[in-house]
């Protein structure tokens, strides 16, 4: 096929917006019919399963949620975008049988658009060999037989999607393991030459404690350093990274005098805002092991590895494990492939053509003593199969008990990212007041539930843990104010830890 051929092909455009049937769906459902039906939920412990959330599911045909976009338009248009790599793949492969090979896998990716596109109902995965096709078709058996992309609940519909998107692959003999999502990843990385400097730059030289300054202070030192670092994780490059390495004990108490004014102007828009708690709980931990449930590759990543070093420098753990994803996942989501892209391209890139050799010189010395950890055991990259499933995180003890047994052990796993805090709290229509304990049940409530933080920039439908009040402002103020981005959640729930979990026969 000519390349000429290959640029007009339909599947290697984006599609265009997707109009949908929906003659066979339910009625449309407005916020305001959920407030009236407010006395019915939270549904009992009993009655909750990943078709009937503890509070009425997001659903694809709720026209006034981000759950309809995402299922009519979205979707569609990352898989478009999807099909255009792989096509950019085949145009530089020469050997005929992995070409072969590959136009299947576009056969089976334009199979997967039309099923999007007509609202197909949601058929069993087909069996590649994977761990995780028995626990995908026992929940469609057992919960979403007859349901369709928009009518089961939105996240498990999504979920699916990349399932699917997987299965396109892992069919074949020869890309099983292709990202089409890996270019993209890379290039949010390379784009942030600036801010990745900034970083290293200040975290090149190991963390040193002082000895010109008191315990005490050199605790708060550490504890706004923390909270700072917290608040790079949480917004990425949108923070202006003014980050308290050099202050002596005269500039902490400058600070303190001030109320703190630098960091708070920077907290606005955290509206659930737990993050001084969690400040006050991890200077507790000395020596011990704290766990990240990844959100996105690229710069992301790089902030939470920069992150992460700090609390081995500082000694709050001897121990940092990552927990990242077995397969392409939703777009960005950290793979195994992305974490050694990162190291690797630290240590031995060349990305950032205008670096001056010294800014060159920081990363490489990051990217060796990272690098190192992994070596000694000090950080740790895990991809749980649970994880790249449909199912909740309110599903984690039942569902996957090894792993819950692992992060009981964990003095906190934190949880970043959107998607991430969506599986927390069962992306469900809960009150945007409704506390965080209450919102992601069993990993709160479980003996055993480590203390769990979610750090995640607002950008669906579901929230919680805000004051009364003020999610109905931002309602009236800034209809658009949950997908935005613009705000965020630091909310912490203190769990069950040094209890033992029990699990059902």
């Amino acid at each position: 096929m000519s390349t000429e051929a290959t640029k007009s092909h339909p599947s290697a455009k984006a599609p265009q917006k997707t109009v949908l049937n929906l003659g066979n769906l339910p009625p449309k459902l407005k916020p305001s019919d959920m407030k009236q039906s407010a006395s019915q939920y939270p549904r009992t412990p009993s009655r909750v399963n990943p078709n009937q959330p503890p509070w009425p599911a997001y659903r694809g045909y709720h026209e006034y949620s981000f759950a309809h976009a995402t299922m009519g338009v979205r979707l569609p248009t990352i898989l478009g975008k999807a099909i255009d790599d792989v096509w950019k793949t085949l145009n530089q492969e020469y050997d005929e049988e992995k070409v072969v090979d590959l136009v299947n896998c576009i056969h089976r990716l334009e199979d997967l658009m039309g099923d999007l596109q007509g609202n197909s109902k949601l058929r069993p995965i087909i069996d590649d060999g994977a761990g995780d096709v028995a626990l995908w078709n026992k929940e469609i058996a057992k919960f979403f037989r007859g349901k369709d992309f928009m009518n089961a609940p939105w996240l498990f519909a999504e979920a699916y999607k990349y399932r699917r998107l997987r299965e396109c692959f892992s069919l074949s003999k020869y890309w099983v393991d292709y990202d089409v999502f890996f270019r993209q990843k890379c290039d949010t990385f390379s784009r942030s030459n600036q801010a990745v400097f900034e970083l290293s730059q200040r975290f090149a030289e190991p963390h040193k404690h002082e000895g010109n300054i008191s315990a005490e202070a050199q605790l708060e030192k550490n504890k706004l350093l923390f909270l700072e670092l917290t608040q790079v994780c949480l917004w990425g490059n949108s923070t202006d990274l003014s980050l308290l390495i050099d202050m002596t004990e005269e500039d902490i108490k400058k600070l303190q005098s001030t109320g703190g004014d630098h960091l708070a102007a920077t907290e606005k828009n955290i509206l659930g805002n737990d993050l001084h708690k969690l400040a006050d709980y991890v200077m507790t931990i000395k020596n011990g092991r704290i766990d990240f449930v990844l959100d996105n590759a690229g710069f992301e990543l790089y902030c939470d590895l920069v992150y992460a070093d700090w609390l081995i420098q500082s000694g709050t753990c001897s121990q940092v494990i990552f927990h990242g994803k077995k397969i392409p996942w939703f777009v960005s989501d950290v793979t195994k492939k992305d974490w050694d892209w990162l190291l690797n391209s630290c240590v031995y890139g060349q990305l950032f053509q205008d670096a001056s050799d010294a800014e060159v010189e920081t990363l490489r010395t990051l990217g060796h003593r990272w690098k190192q950890y992994e070596k000694e055991g000090k950080w740790k990259y895990e991809a749980h199969p649970f994880w790249c499933t449909g199912y909740t995180f309110w599903d984690l003890h039942s569902e996957a008990p090894d792993l819950f047994q692992h992060l009981s052990e964990s003095d906190l796993v934190i949880f970043k990212g959107d998607l991430n805090h969506r599986k927390l709290t069962y992306d469900c229509h809960a009150p945007l007041d409704t506390p965080f304990n209450q919102a992601i049940g069993p990993l709160a409530s479980e003996a055993g539930s480590p203390p769990v933080a979610s750090l995640r920039t607002i950008k669906s439908d579901v929230v919680v843990g805000i004051p009364s009040g003020v999610g109905e402002r931002l309602d009236d103020e800034e209809p658009g104010w949950k997908i935005s981005g613009k705000y965020a959640v630091v909310l912490l729930s203190q769990g069950r830890k040094g209890e033992t979990p029990v699990y059902n026969n």
